[in-house]
């Protein structure tokens, strides 16, 4: 910090006054001068500080558009969470978690217990559920969808554990904000994410169902726990639970439809390419990829542990 200047000509050669503190700049008064040269470092350094910050800013603002609602800091943007794993998307395949129990049975009927102590679908994800941090209630809507998946496209190897790390940084598991998941698989209140109005690396996307799902009629929003846009749920619309309604805000219905949606085109989960492109289907962005990778790995782990 350069010593202050008397604007009063010649006033170096008057007859010096009272001595002031020196405690806060560190310098002598009638001491040397700092150099010119540090002074303009100085100003420099303080550009380069606002600089930085500004650009802190517009990424923190592009994440927010592209991962969580405008209104929302960045602890509460559930994708902000997730590092991205150090891994080159197209070379890792799906990882490996322990699987829902195989058992027989309907979309929205309860479990019935197993013969010879085989576990149910419930304690299947109440065992698990502490481990993985993931609600018991969704970790049963992610196996259904991975059995049901199977069921219809085996080629397809998908595991409930990418739906769960889409679920993760879509809306922390139907959790965002203090939404909460019931007994029915009802998300409420429903989350619903910014307008696609092409900033922050998001498209442009009109209206295409009367607000009817995201409450706007200008341009669309993702809606639900797996935050599906309103066009793509039209196609994908899915009944995950047998109560003859296909809601995106319900966790049984959006994990299926989910599924479905990752497994489309023929795709293999478990290689490289077919992992990335499934999920690059969700979000064409590497970083979001690795990402989602990051949660399902650990929540693959955490499963066999």
């Amino acid at each position: 910090m350069a010593a202050p200047t008397d604007p009063t000509p010649g006033s170096r050669d008057r007859v010096p006054g009272p001595r002031r503190s020196t405690v806060r700049s560190g310098l002598d008064p009638d001491g040397p001068r700092p150099p010119r040269r540090l002074a303009v470092v100085g100003r420099l350094t303080l550009v380069l500080l606002l600089l930085v910050a500004a650009v802190a800013t517009v990424v923190i603002v592009s994440q927010r558009n592209q991962f969580g609602r405008q209104d929302a800091g960045a602890e509460e943007i559930p994708a902000l969470e997730i590092e991205p794993a150090p891994v080159q998307l197209g070379t890792v395949a799906q990882p490996d978690a322990l699987a829902p129990p195989a058992l027989t049975q309907l979309p929205g009927t309860a479990p019935a217990p197993a013969a010879g102590g085989r576990p149910t679908l419930a304690s299947w994800a109440s065992g698990i559920a502490g481990r993985v941090d993931v609600p018991a209630r969704a970790l049963q809507a992610y196996g259904v969808a991975d059995l049901a998946v199977k069921n219809e496209q085996p080629d397809c190897n998908l595991s409930w554990v990418t739906i769960a790390g889409l679920a993760r940084i879509e809306s922390n598991h139907g959790r965002y904000r203090g939404a909460r998941i019931a007994d029915d698989g009802k998300v409420t209140p429903p989350i619903v994410g910014v307008p696609l109005d092409g900033t922050g690396g998001n498209r442009t996307i009109g209206d295409s169902d009367g607000g009817v799902l995201d409450g706007d009629t200008s341009l669309d929003r993702a809606v639900g726990p797996l935050q599906f846009i309103p066009s793509t749920w039209a196609k994908w619309r899915s009944d995950g639970n047998g109560d003859g309604v296909a809601d995106p805000n319900n966790i049984d219905d959006a994990a299926l439809a989910a599924g479905r949606y990752l497994c489309a085109g023929g795709r293999d989960l478990a290689t490289g390419p077919g992992w990335r492109a499934a999920v690059l289907s969700y979000n064409n962005s590497d970083e979001y990829g690795r990402r989602v990778y990051a949660a399902a790995d650990s929540y693959a782990k955490a499963s066999q542990a």
